[in-house]
Order: structure tokens, then sequence, then C-alpha cells
């Protein structure tokens, strides 16, 4: 190939990316101005509620969440259920502290009980606290997530008057440190660009799905038709499979904005995050092919073009990649507005972004494949 042909095969490249990106951003866009969001002034729920917490080791981080719990307004006949799963840090001593003898809350204990086959150690738990609830409405929230005072009764009353069975309430995330700050908007980024909306809330097809496990939200009754979290037991993405497993029974479910609902600080520092991800993400695309078109679909979008704007061979290349930088950045912006996320500089290390989350899929597929995927003590499939 000569050198002509190359520079305009770098050229084509470039601009079909830059394209794509702003094709993207124009579907974010799309995807931000439908989304549901819960009600400000949301009525009184008069069925009962179980809010249910699967909790290990979580002493550091459960205490203001069970006293948000129990802070709920707008909630006539609530529960709050924690359930300690064989935690050895005193996890249980501060849910107690936390509630003040508040006589809505209970406490499962564990017991030390050994994880069955074929469950992973968060949806044993959540089958757990699910088979102890006694509420029409089951609300799961992770210990690290922070309810607003009326953020499980305006997630109520979109499920009730949306006619949908679950709806996932997408926590504001918050994020220090240079690791956590370039990763976590990808999360609501992700979903707000690729997926779409409307379909994902109507069609049958398993593939249309997002959905957060930090605040879920789900009809009893559609619940224990999907099959619950005995359905999902053995899945990573717990969340995500649950929302599956309720499409497959007729059910409709949705994630939606949770900026004004909940907050969710998962990760303190950059070792906690890749522990994190790394568990989880090689599951996310359905093997290895899958996750490899994803980031090499990403990467030409939104990274290859802001590194043309700098290094192009052409002043028609660098035009272009400057075109989809911008175009990346402003979706991201877009996003950031929407959820109140820091604006800059995060929004403009957007491609740094989506390397850095190209990496982690890589990391997590090698330790798959090697067996040294673990989460909180226990070992990964």
């Amino acid at each position: 190939m000569d050198r002509t042909r190359l520079t305009r095969g770098v050229e084509t490249t470039v601009a079909a990316g830059a394209v794509g990106a702003c094709l993207a951003t124009v579907h974010t866009a799309y995807n931000l101005h439908r989304l549901r969001t819960p009600p400000v002034d949301p009525p009184v729920v008069g069925e009962r509620v179980s809010v249910l917490v699967p909790a290990r080791d979580e002493a550091a981080r459960i205490g203001p969440c069970v006293t948000a719990l129990l802070a709920s307004q707008g909630l006539r006949d609530v529960e709050v259920i924690v359930l300690d799963d064989d935690s050895t840090d005193g996890t249980t001593d501060v849910v107690r502290r936390a509630a003040q003898g508040d006589p809505r809350l209970r406490i499962v204990d564990g017991g030390g009980e050994q994880v069955p086959d074929g469950w992973l150690g968060k949806t044993w738990a959540c089958a757990r606290l699910a088979r102890a609830a006694t509420g029409s409405v089951l609300v799961f929230v992770d210990a690290d997530v922070v309810v607003a005072p009326r953020g499980i009764a305006a997630s109520i009353a979109l499920l009730r008057r949306a006619g949908l069975d679950l709806v996932s309430p997408y926590p504001r995330q918050e994020a220090d440190g240079l690791l956590p700050r370039l990763v976590q908007p990808l999360l609501q980024w992700s979903w707000a660009t690729l997926l779409p909306l409307g379909p994902a809330e109507t069609s049958p097809r398993e593939s249309l799905v997002a959905a957060n496990g930090q605040l879920l939200v789900v009809d009893a009754r559609a619940y224990a038709a999907s099959g619950g979290h005995d359905a999902v037991r053995g899945e990573v993405l717990d969340d995500v499979a649950l929302l599956r497993a309720v499409k497959r029974t007729g059910g409709r479910g949705v994630v939606v904005d949770g900026t004004d609902v909940a907050t969710c600080r998962m990760y303190d520092d950059a070792a906690s995050l890749v522990e994190g991800y790394t568990k989880s993400l090689w599951s996310a695309f359905g093997s290895p092919a899958g996750a490899a078109a994803v980031v090499a679909l990403l990467s030409w979008l939104y990274v290859v073009p802001p590194a043309a704007a700098v290094a192009g061979p052409t002043p028609r290349a660098r035009a272009w990649g400057a075109v989809g930088y911008g175009a990346g950045v402003a979706g991201r912006v877009l996003v950031a507005r929407r959820t109140r996320a820091r604006l800059l500089p995060d929004v403009a290390a957007h491609p740094a972004s989506v390397a850095v989350l190209g990496a982690l899929v890589a990391e997590s597929w090698r330790r798959h494949r090697a067996g040294t995927t673990t989460w909180r003590g226990r070992s990964l499939p």
C-alpha cells in the first residue's frame, strides 16, 4: 500500500469515528430527554414496603445508609431488613447503633452459613432477604447507598404510575481520586449513550437492559414470578440478570434517573475500584470476542479521533479528530449536567476514561481465566 492510500485510509477511519461519535452524542441527548425521573413530591405510599440491605463487612459504610433509610418520608408501612452476611468487622453493631432501637428495622444473622453451590454471595444474601420480606414492593439497597428523604417514595410512585414491574433509579455517583474520577462517570454515560431507552422499556429483548443493583425497586409479585434471585443465583451482574428474568416472564422494567433519589460512593481508592470492576466486567459482554468488539468500537469512536487531532498525518485527519473529540466531550457534558457530576477537567479526559475502561476489561478477563477473581474474601467463577 503506498503512502497516499495509507493516508486516505487513516483520514477515512478518523472521519468515520468522528461521525459515529457525533451520532452517539445526538442519541445521548435524545435519551436524556426521554429518561424517566421520579417525581419530586410523591404521594404517600400506602402499601407495605420491604427495604432489603445485604451487608458483608460494611461497618465503615452502612451507618449512614441505615440512618437515611429509617428517615425516609412518605412510607406509611415500611420494614428495613439488613442481612449480615458473616461479617467480621462489627457490621451488626454499627447497624444497631444507627437504628437506635427503631422497631421497623430487623437484622438477619447470616449465621456463618456457607454459600450453596451454584450461588454467589450477594445473590444468596438477596434471596434470603426476599424470603424474609413481607411487603408488596421490594427495595434492594446496597450498604454504600444513602437515599434521599423522599427517594424511596418517589421511586415507588414512578413504578406504579408508569405500570412498570422494576425500576432501577441510578444513584448519583460520588468519586474522588484520579482513577475513580476517570472511570465512575462512564457508568451513567454508557447506558445514556448506547442503550435505546424507549425500546429498552417496552421490548422483551433481553439484550436491551441496564440496571444498577445499588438500588432496585421491584414489584413483589413480579419478582416472585421471575424466580427472583434464585433465577440469577450464579450471575455476577445479578442486577442486569434480574431485569432480564423479569422480562422473560412478561414484566417491564428500565433504568431511571436517580440523581435526586440517592447517592453512592462505590470506591474510596484505585485499588478497590480495580478489584470491583475486574470481578464483573468479564461477564458484561458475553464472551472475550464480545468484549474485544465493544472495546474496539469505543476506542474507534472516542480514542482514535482525539489521537488523530494531536498527531494526525494531514490537516483533514486532525480536523476530523477534533470534531470527534468534541463530540465525545459534549456527550459527557450532557450526562454530567443531568447527573450533577463534575464537569471540567473530568469530561475533557474522556479518551483516557475509555482507554482505562478497556484496560480494566482486559484485566478482568485475565483474572477470570486464571481463576483469581475474588470479592469480599470469596472466590468468584
